[in-house]
């Protein structure tokens, strides 16, 4: 095996003892060549598996581990698989034996095109209609609708990526599900194939509807970076002056109705009370975008990061 090799598979995995025996036979069925790794992250297991992976690795040099201390999530597991593994091209799959590791090759080859990122969709998806397959809808419409980046299924882990995509960013929460759009917004060329979905036969599932929620939270969270980060100014100053505006606007009903109009007399003191909130709150929004602004330029600079990222130089060194 080469010490770089091309193929990076990324497995997160969190109590899958039942599963991980039968991944492993699919998986030395898919594979092809030499010029490959199997980096599978243990999210603080507390049954057999991280033991089955153990022997798994004394049979094949090529199969890695990195184990967590505890339970800290899917996209903390993606994150320490992107940054410690070795491949140019880096494939995620779960460990539960629904996603199939025979439509890795098809992803490999969707990339021969050009494409920077391939994300599987489960078309014939294998899950219960109204506790996953319907939030999971739901989720997909308003993902793509929000990020502009338009996949029928965010939610399908079995993806593939360069990684000069990946190489460097930080994940939190659950957004490893918006990898794909962050890429996009990166310059990324994205596609989306079909892919085979089984039921899960062994094991138990660790994802519920709580999840859909948090989907919501992070995706807010992941809009405003993909917006506004570099000038967050924009989204607290306009909503500052929004709040400002609606405030001289109230206000300036009450005066016009006290020496002009004289029509709604009871309602003089709840527009000046109006004014005087929405003045105070767009002023503090205000000064949000200040001190947002001040924090961003600290954390270029600190960090040496730069705004943009650079496809390609001509002529080249």
């Amino acid at each position: 095996m080469s010490t770089t090799p091309h193929l990076s598979i990324i497995i997160p995995f969190f109590n899958e003892q039942e599963c991980l025996p039968d991944l492993k036979e699919t998986l030395g069925r898919a594979v092809i060549g030499d010029s490959w790794e199997i980096l599978l992250v243990d999210d603080g297991s507390t049954d057999r598996s991280v033991s089955i992976v153990e022997r798994w690795i004394e049979e094949d040099p090529r199969v890695r581990l990195i184990s967590f201390s505890k339970n800290f999530g899917q996209t903390a597991a993606m994150a320490a698989g992107f940054e410690n593994s070795r491949g140019e091209i880096l494939v995620c799959m779960d460990a539960d034996g629904q996603n199939d590791p025979a439509d890795i090759p098809l992803l490999l080859e969707e990339m021969k095109k050009g494409v920077d990122v391939v994300s599987g969709w489960r078309r014939d998806r294998k899950d219960p209609f109204w506790s996953r397959r319907f939030p999971s809808h739901l989720a997909n419409a308003l993902i793509s609708l929000v990020t502009g980046v338009s996949l029928h299924d965010y939610g399908c882990t079995l993806k593939a990526y360069r990684r000069s995509m990946v190489e460097g960013l930080r994940l939190y929460g659950d957004m490893h599900r918006f990898l794909p759009a962050w890429c996009a917004w990166q310059g990324a060329r994205v596609s989306e194939i079909e892919v085979h979905h089984h039921p899960r036969v062994k094991g138990k599932s660790k994802y519920g509807l709580a999840r859909t929620f948090k989907v919501i939270l992070d995706l807010l969270t992941a809009k405003f970076f993909s917006s506004y980060l570099n000038k967050p100014s924009y989204f607290f100053g306009g909503a500052g002056l929004l709040l400002l505006t609606i405030g001289t606007l109230s206000g300036l009903v009450a005066v016009l109705d006290r020496f002009v109009w004289n029509l709604w007399q009871p309602y003089r003191l709840p527009f000046l009370m109006l004014a005087v909130f929405f003045g105070i709150v767009g002023v503090q929004f205000l000064i949000l975008g200040l001190l947002a602004e001040i924090i961003i330029r600290i954390y270029y600079e600190n960090q040496d990061k730069r705004p943009y990222r650079i496809a390609r130089i001509l002529p080249e060194k």
